[in-house]
């Protein structure tokens, strides 16, 4: 999503401000900008597309300044030009924004009525006026931010420069994050704002996360924070740990390919957390409520985080016996769910900061459930208002397509199923020891899933060329049909649809023919004959079936696919995770084939923090 950075200092900030936005484009996003104050004057510049775009605007026009803020947006309210980018500004304030402002309309057609011209086709440029005029009639920033907010509906985080204030900046945020950083380089005090710590590695540990509501006045000696109330109030600052060093590909062609192949070493520092190698047993963090009392789990998603929600829900009822529902968070909140008090409400995000998601953990809180959160930035919104928080330990996942983030959460929430039937007392402890020696076991397996890559890469020529891609799997292997779709659709730009492989005779089976190619997912085990009973469906009306599968069942089944792919034999448990692997591979060397952007896929963003 959007990723902004403000600096206060003494030094030019431009090259800082653009490296800021360097380390954010993970995030995704379609332009850029930035804007300083210097000898009186906004000095602003934007670019549609790369950032390199923006570097070379720069290079050709310079923005001087030792303050300044910039941004990369990702578009919602017009198309991603130029003119749309961010810092919008009026002749005394510029302004960047992540979220969306939903009253956006009716404040536009007051300001055009009091005879203000609007540049841009966004809902962000009103608020830029909005303050401007507060200023023009006399207000000083403070006041004008003060006076602006409460008028804004909707989500986000903001970050506010002063035409005539050249040592200010004003940060504020409802629903979408905003940090403060504090540092000192030595030669004098800088202070930052940033949409995530990663943004402000290079320049600052020390940073404090502005909670629901807040708003903060800058300057270079620190910052005073205001609550939603305009109370003074203190927020608690922390050493983010976010490594200053540049996130690198290494030896690799993209950021997936390496997030791929970084899997086994980033599940198993994973499972170190929550499985006890000395009595084979699953531990997971303290909290204050007993879980073997919760008869119902509710999951809430998005993505592939839903995906890694609905092989959850296979473990939860299959272990702990507990009655699952599972819910896309877009949908969740206007289906108006009955929870009943004392239920456990699961939440699953990589940043923790997905709009959707948290909008429906808020809903479950005022609703009486237990609040559990499986993110991967442990400082995240969601984490903070967890009672059971589960961190997964995948280090920063720069490509948009999740990867590393996705077995990380499988293995959080197989442990979570785990230790809930012990304590619910329908696993044994012998039934616990062979769960947890069986999930000490996937990333050995995820290792030899990797050796197929040449082999995968080999036939990524057969799909290439396909407009349709049709993925089939039973039962814990279902969401990674799903979700090996959701990849190639991603990073390759073909339609593919994931399908119980049982549902296939019901209906989807029409689109089958010569030019579709069909990825089995059938790893040996007690539905690998039904599921290739489905399969033969499909051969008979001659569709191109590509099986994955281990070598017995390759061997009973492989004859007349297309291609196979051969997979460690594994226990059903850790199959998903294992199975993962050549879905993402399949999926990351079609893209390499056709050549699409792999790491930043066009209109994708990594966290998406508007609904």
């Amino acid at each position: 999503m959007c990723g902004i950075i403000g600096i206060v200092g003494d030094r030019p900030v431009a090259e800082l401000l653009v490296e800021g936005l360097r380390r954010m484009e993970y995030r995704g996003y379609d332009s850029s900008g930035i804007c300083t104050v210097h000898g009186g004057v906004l000095v602003r510049r934007r670019a549609e597309g790369k950032l390199a775009n923006l570097a070379a605007v720069l290079a050709d026009d310079p923005a001087p300044g030792t303050i300044g803020i910039a941004h990369t947006r990702w578009a919602t309210h017009g198309a991603p030009t130029a003119r749309n980018a961010h810092p919008h500004a009026t002749e005394q304030v510029a302004l960047v924004h992540n979220g969306i402002i939903e009253n956006y309309k009716e404040l536009r057609a007051e300001l055009i009525a009091q005879g203000r011209t609007l540049d841009s086709d966004t809902d962000s440029e009103v608020v830029a006026h909005l303050v401007s005029k507060q200023v023009e009639d006399g207000a000083s920033p403070q006041d004008a931010v003060r006076e602006v907010l409460p008028r804004l509906r909707g989500a986000f985080a903001l970050a506010i420069a002063f035409r005539d204030y050249p040592g200010l900046l004003i940060g504020a945020r409802r629903g979408s994050p905003l940090v403060i950083g504090y540092g000192d380089d030595g030669e004098g005090a800088e202070t930052y704002l940033g949409s995530d710590a990663l943004a402000l590695a290079p320049l600052t540990q020390r940073i404090a996360y502005l909670e629901e509501g807040d708003w903060a006045v800058i300057t270079r000696d620190g910052a005073t924070i205001y609550d939603e109330d305009g109370e003074a109030v203190t927020r608690k600052v922390t050493i983010s740990g976010a490594s200053a060093a540049a996130v690198e590909k290494g030896n690799y062609r993209h950021f997936m390919q390496k997030e791929i192949f970084e899997q086994p070493t980033v599940v198993a520092q994973t499972l170190s957390s929550y499985l006890r190698r000395s009595d084979n047993s699953v531990a997971l963090p303290q909290f204050d409520f007993d879980i073997g009392s919760v008869d119902r789990v509710t999951i809430v998603a998005c993505g592939t985080s839903f995906y890694a929600g609905m092989v959850a829900k296979y473990w939860l009822e299959q272990f702990a016996r507990v009655p699952v529902d599972i819910d896309v968070a877009s949908e969740f909140r206007y289906r108006d769910p009955v929870l009943k008090p004392g239920g456990l409400a699961l939440f699953i995000s990589q940043s923790g900061e997905t709009a959707d998601t948290l909008a429906a953990l808020r809903h479950c809180k005022e609703n009486g459930q237990i609040i559990g959160a499986v993110v991967n930035v442990p400082t995240s919104s969601m984490a903070r208002e967890a009672d059971l928080l589960l961190p997964t330990h995948a280090g920063p996942e720069i490509g948009v397509a999740s990867t590393k983030a996705f077995t990380c959460q499988l293995a959080v929430l197989a442990a979570l199923a785990a230790h809930m039937a012990v304590r619910k007392g329908l696993m044994s402890r012998e039934e616990e020891h062979d769960v947890v020696e069986h999930l000490l076991e996937a990333p050995a397996c995820m290792n030899a899933a990797l050796d197929h890559d040449d082999d995968i890469a080999a036939m990524a020529h057969l799909i290439a060329p396909a407009r349709d891609v049709l993925y089939l799997g039973r039962g814990p292997d279902y969401p990674l049909a799903l979700e090996g779709a959701l990849k190639l659709k991603e990073i390759s730009y073909i339609h593919a649809e994931g399908y119980a492989s049982g549902e296939m005779k019901h209906g989807p089976i029409a689109l089958i023919d010569d030019l579709v190619p069909v990825i089995v997912l059938a790893p040996s085990g007690p539905l690998f004959e039904k599921t290739v009973s489905n399969m033969e469906e499909v051969r008979a009306r001659g569709g191109k079936i590509v099986l994955i599968s281990d070598a017995e069942g390759l061997a009973l089944a492989g004859e007349g696919c297309i291609a196979t792919i051969e997979m460690p034999r594994v226990h059903p448990l850790i199959a998903p995770l294992v199975y993962a692997i050549p879905v993402q591979l399949l999926a990351y060397h079609t893209a390499c084939v056709k050549g699409t952007d792999v790491d930043q896929p066009r209109n994708l963003a990594k966290s998406v923090t508007v609904e």
